[in-house]
């Protein structure tokens, strides 16, 4: 496999998780808004900040952040955020096109249709007509997407960088959404509005219904911290993701190669998730979960960054689709 259809596919798999990710962020973001008796600040301030793009926007839109209109265009629309739904969708979209050899029929029609809804009048309408639709929407045809890619390609060499995109990326998001939300809850002095900020923590990691069924007790900063980080179950749990895409690296990998490209991220990715897999509650409870989750984000960006290097020779994907973070 070549090392820039390697590259379209990695890259393919964590435009589309991110782009789910956003448009679930901002769904239960909206909500929060009018529920929690939180500060605009404090509803939105988080969004830009688990983006990445929080300089950015700033430069951009000074305080901006106590406008959750604002906050909302620049994260669905703006095509300069290098971390907003159009463009992660548009990268989407062209990765997939580079490689349409690879991915199959019903996955490209999937990701077209969602490019040109994006860019055209109907997705601009919906946005304004009903904000909750629109981001379910962009969320139910990226996980269509993630569907077929799942139920309609073979499950070789290119479906294993599409799945360790998505893996990675998710275990990076589901860490900053955490982080982010942690240093917000220490700030909060009131229980209830604690409790709802960890419900729409659950909300925004799609992990409300799978906490209760796991968790029959009290919803509590350690039993969320504790799901999101070790559950290994529930599928946007950290460990979850980063034991994925240790396998999914592996079964790409002759791991007894020695001197082999990729053996170098393959070591480091083998290293956080045997770390995460030996962490337990209590740990998080002593007011680890901050440097636990700094880990998490420094070591997924380096292992990317290494994958880069090793086997996608790091290669540049045509843009739109060229790398963003």
């Amino acid at each position: 496999m070549i090392s820039r259809v390697a590259d379209h596919c990695f890259w393919l798999g964590r435009y589309l998780e991110r782009a789910e990710c956003t448009a679930r962020v901002l769904q239960v973001t909206r909500n929060l808004a009018l529920d929690a008796g939180l500060t605009p600040r404090q509803c939105w301030q988080p969004v830009i900040v688990v983006s990445g793009q929080e300089a950015n926007f700033l430069a951009r839109h000074g305080t901006g952040l106590e406008d959750g209109e604002v906050v909302q265009r620049y994260v669905t629309w703006d095509e300069e955020n290098l971390a907003s739904i159009m463009r992660s969708t548009a990268a989407a979209r062209e990765n997939a096109r580079s490689i349409r050899e690879v991915v199959s029929l019903e996955t490209w029609e999937a990701l077209n249709e969602l490019y040109l809804w994006m860019a055209g009048e109907d997705g601009r309408v919906r946005y304004a007509a009903d904000r909750h639709d629109f981001f379910w929407q962009v969320r139910r045809a990226c996980l269509l997407a993630l569907g077929f890619i799942q139920g309609t390609m073979l499950h070789d060499d290119p479906y294993r960088f599409i799945a360790l995109g998505v893996m990675l990326e998710r275990a990076g998001q589901t860490a900053r959404l955490l982080d982010v939300q942690h240093h917000a809850l220490a700030r909060l002095a009131t229980h209830q509005v604690e409790t709802a900020l960890f419900l729409a923590l659950l909300r925004a990691c799609s992990g409300f219904e799978p906490f209760m069924k796991r968790n029959r007790g009290p919803v509590t900063p350690l039993s969320v911290a504790s799901f999101l980080v070790l559950d290994p179950e529930f599928p946007r749990s950290i460990r979850f993701s980063i034991t994925a895409a240790y396998r999914r690296l592996s079964s790409l990998l002759a791991v007894d190669a020695v001197g082999r490209p990729g053996i170098e991220c393959l070591e480091k990715l083998r290293a956080l998730d045997e770390w995460i897999v030996q962490q337990r509650p209590a740990a998080l409870e002593t007011g680890f979960i901050h440097a636990c989750l700094t880990r998490v984000v420094d070591d997924s960006a380096e292992i990317c960054d290494a994958i880069g290097r090793e086997l996608l020779g790091q290669a540049a994907s045509p843009a739109p689709g060229g790398r963003t973070q």
